[in-house]
């Protein structure tokens, strides 16, 4: 693939009425390719962004797609490299190479002219391509009927697909391109610049970076801000759309057009008004406007004041959305691609955020009450073992699991660790809690669909303390999703401490797994030394006053893997939409390991798509790259 410039995104192209069409349709073909249009066939004079859109599609194929094989190449390279394999024999290997991709990307196909080989070659090539579902984006100077020479065949198979011209950027866009390109140069300009700079009537974007040139230029050499009344110098003294002399003809050209223009909008039905100022208002945003911008090749919808207002309304609410995300720092950027902006994907918005606020919210804090250093009833053996735990960086006893008869001795224990925890290592992660609430908070979460993302909260603590251990025997699926929660923190190298009423070997009806898990680290009997535990034993929670994010010292100098922590599948799914399929994968198959968590297999009523089914919101899957971490089976 051609080396793609960092620059020419989709973020950074400017979308106005001549290049609108071609800008949404590369867009769509990006985040769900062969699906729409295809090919997309894209055509205009040189300068005008082509090269810009394609650069675009590769780039947000890569972040929606990251396994997809996309090629960016232009027809002289093609013709190239084609030449290249047929002097060394390899013309089917050759052919197999194109064949493969997920998103093929030609730029410069106007020079098919004269190339007979060139064309029957692209041509089974896109026959293949679109035989399996696979994009094709071209890029021409002209329409596939002027393109010379052009095998009958091809001509057919681009006028199969959508053929979409891009035209002149009007005023409006001519500015907002400037100010684009001036935020992009980190240059500020004088108000009133852009839009005299905007009334040139330049034949290209690329004429228009070269004028912006002279002016970051003179800026930049002159320790200056140029002004509105010297661009017409800077410009040659070329005359400016509007400015200075024009002919009569021209300015009644000027004024026709103007006049026809607000006729026609004064006259226009107020429903297609309302429809397509929302569209336009959306796409100048970047949002996808598809959900009603087909309403204006129709007659008059019925009820369009509430269309218009419904779609109006998810827009807004995705701005919510996104500004929630950003303040919550979003854990799963790459979930938010495309989902943020596109309304017809708001309740997977929705469900992300729902997602994210769980995986984000803070555990409690202990309360008041003595440190390991300020206990004074327990024996010192375990207050040692205790503060090696929380303060020692390799401790050797992890876990630690401290039991009395009076349960409230080794209560006591495990809140002086956590207090002493929370005061040396304010920016780690705690979580304290008993079995009862451990099982209650999964309770919830299984409730309200969000279990993968309460999953990875737990999963990311660097201490863990759990006191109750004696009702484990009262619980089913919470003991499964213990013994895992266990199984991730110890790859981690967090800590653990739990407190009993009895030994691990005298706790009934718990998996021998977990047992033994708990008797490999160091088993303590506690009792009281001297005065009675009272107060000591009360474990206060306090809520915390905002999120945390995962630790940055969580290890203590020790590096965690970023892929140690699954991506609850939740938060990238809503009920109306399942995600796109794996790029490559056959119906019925899917490359993403998953792990059930003892739900039953998903039915039809969870939905299916090409790639793999896609479970429901009560589902609770884990996705690790890594399969060999969940094979927790010892085996023998």
């Amino acid at each position: 693939m051609s080396d793609l410039d960092p620059k020419l995104t989709f973020e950074s192209f400017v979308v106005g009425p001549a290049n609108r069409l071609a800008s949404a349709a590369a867009r769509r073909a990006a985040d769900s390719p062969g699906t729409s249009y295809n090919p997309i066939f894209m055509y205009s004079a040189s300068g005008l962004g082509k090269s810009h859109i394609l650069s675009a599609v590769a780039h947000q194929a890569k972040k929606s797609h990251p396994k997809a094989r996309i090629s960016y190449i232009t027809l002289e390279e093609y013709l190239a490299e084609m030449a290249g394999a047929l002097e060394k024999g390899e013309r089917e290997q050759f052919k197999d190479r194109y064949g493969e991709m997920n998103i093929l990307l030609l730029d410069d196909v106007q020079f098919l002219t004269g190339q007979p080989e060139a064309q029957e070659m692209l041509l089974r090539t896109l026959d293949h391509l679109t035989s399996v579902g696979r994009q094709i984006v071209l890029a021409s100077d002209r329409p596939p009927a002027e393109i010379n020479g052009l095998d009958a065949r091809l001509l057919s198979r681009f006028s199969g697909g959508l053929i979409v011209d891009i035209g002149m950027p009007e005023y409006e866009t001519r500015v907002a391109i400037i100010r684009k390109k001036a935020e992009a140069r980190n240059q500020s300009l004088l108000t009133g610049v852009a839009e005299m700079l905007g009334k040139y009537p330049f034949r290209n974007v690329r004429e228009l970076g070269g004028a912006l040139n002279k002016i970051f230029a003179t800026q930049d050499l002159e320790d200056r801000q140029v002004t509105p009344q010297e661009i017409a110098d800077l410009m040659g003294g070329e005359q400016a759309e509007g400015e200075g002399s024009r002919d009569a003809f021209s300015s009644f050209l000027s004024q026709l057009s103007q006049t026809v223009s607000e006729s026609v909008e004064a006259n226009e039905a107020p429903w297609r008004k309302a429809v397509r100022e929302a569209v336009d208002l959306a796409e100048r945003e970047g949002f996808s406007a598809d959900l009603i911008k087909g309403f204006l090749d129709g007659y008059e919808p019925k009820q369009w004041k509430e269309i218009v207002a419904k779609f109006r309304a998810d827009i807004a609410r995705l701005r919510e959305i996104e500004k929630e995300l950003d303040r919550l720092g979003n854990p799963w950027p790459d979930a938010a691609e495309g989902v943020l902006k596109d309304p017809e994907r708001l309740d997977e918005a929705e469900a992300l955020l729902t997602s994210v606020a769980e995986r984000q919210r803070a555990f409690p804090k202990i309360g008041p009450g003595p440190r390991l250093d300020q206990v004074k009833s327990l024996p010192g053996i375990a207050v040692k073992a205790a503060e090696q735990l929380v303060a020692v960086a390799k401790p050797e006893y992890n876990p630690l699991y401290v039991w009395a008869r009076e349960g409230e001795l080794a209560r006591a224990l495990l809140g002086a660790s956590g207090r002493t925890f929370q005061t040396d290592k304010p920016s780690s992660r705690m979580a304290v809690t008993s079995v009862k609430d451990f099982a209650d908070d999964l309770i919830r979460a299984l409730g309200e669909g969000v279990a993968g993302a309460w999953r990875e909260r737990w999963w990311t603590v660097d201490l863990l303390l759990v006191h109750g251990l004696e009702v484990l025997k009262d619980t089913e699926r919470a003991q499964d999703e213990f013994f895992h929660l266990f199984e991730a923190l110890k790859r981690r190298g967090a800590r653990m401490m739990f407190a009993a009423d009895r030994p691990p070997a005298e706790i009934e009806d718990i998996d021998d797994r977990l047992r033994s898990r708990f008797e490999g680290g160091l088993v303590l009997e506690i009792e009281a030394d001297g005065a009675a535990v009272g107060a000591e034993a009360e474990i206060e929670l306090v809520e915390a006053e905002s999120p945390l994010p995962p630790s940055g010292d969580a290890l203590w100098g020790e590096e965690a893997e970023a892929s140690d922590v699954p991506v609850p599948v939740e938060a990238l799914s809503g009920e109306k939409r399942e995600p796109a399929p794996t790029m490559g994968a056959k119906a019925g198959e899917t490359d993403v390991p998953t792990v059930e968590s003892g739900e039953k297999e998903p039915t039809e009523a969870a939905g299916r798509r090409p790639g793999g089914w896609f479970p429901s919101s009560e589902n609770a899957v884990l996705y690790w790259p890594h399969l060999n971490d969940l094979l927790l089976e010892e085996l023998e």
